[in-house]
């Protein structure tokens, strides 16, 4: 599971590259490591056309995984969309695309230790996005926060390419590197959209940075 990941593009290269009008997010500070519940940017399609906002990070869980728990911090990566859980969010409205500029999975050294590693498009990191989902939901993220109704995304996975199978190899997040692929995302029914839940090519990604929990500061 992807659990970190990195934007550290600005806000202006997002909205240009997504072809987004309306920027939502204020002042959008490099973001180096984000974690699952923290706020980043997702691009959707909203009332006055394609936007840029800031959600947490963490879908709604489903019944079942909330038994005898107080609170619910939500699903970062989500790969069956066969649920019913997920089905009521694969339509368009709730469709969105998630910035990246590398994102992180753990490999496990002999010492069953964890090293961070980091894959990108090149050393330069350029702007990617993940195929994500989003919605509005009140719940308790936290007991000290308490009840909080907010929007909330998380991004899709697919088998592992070779690239990445080889320090994880039971999934990958879901990554659209083309404009088509972008708009058949945010706009097309999910018949169609649907068979972009593939991995990538191997020759995409390479691993760009190794052992820190944050990347692409400079």
């Amino acid at each position: 599971m992807c659990n970190l990941y990195s934007l550290t593009k600005g806000q202006a290269a997002i909205l240009e590259i997504a072809g987004a009008m309306v920027d939502r997010t204020g002042n959008l500070a490099p973001q180096p490591a984000i974690f699952p519940d923290q706020a980043a940017p997702v691009v959707r399609e909203g009332r006055e056309g394609r936007e840029l906002a800031m959600m947490r990070w963490g879908m709604p869980s489903p019944a079942f995984a909330l038994k005898n728990r107080k609170t619910d911090p939500g699903v970062t990566n989500v790969r069956n969309l066969g649920s019913s859980h997920w089905r009521r969010w694969l339509g368009p409205e709730h469709r969105c695309l998630v910035p990246f500029t590398s994102f992180s999975e753990y490999r496990v050294e002999k010492d069953r230790s964890r090293t961070p590693v980091w894959f990108a498009r090149g050393e330069d990191r350029p702007l990617m996005f993940f195929a994500g989902i989003w919605t509005e939901w009140t719940s308790v993220r936290k007991v000290k926060e308490g009840e909080v109704t907010a929007e909330l995304y998380g991004f899709l996975t697919t088998e592992a390419n070779a690239v990445v199978g080889a320090i994880h190899p039971k999934a990958m997040p879901l990554i659209l590197t083309e404009p088509e692929e972008w708009e058949t995302w945010l706009t097309a029914p999910f018949d169609e959209a649907k068979a972009l839940q593939r991995p990538l090519p191997d020759d995409v990604l390479e691993i760009v940075a190794e052992g820190e929990r944050r990347d692409g500061e400079g």
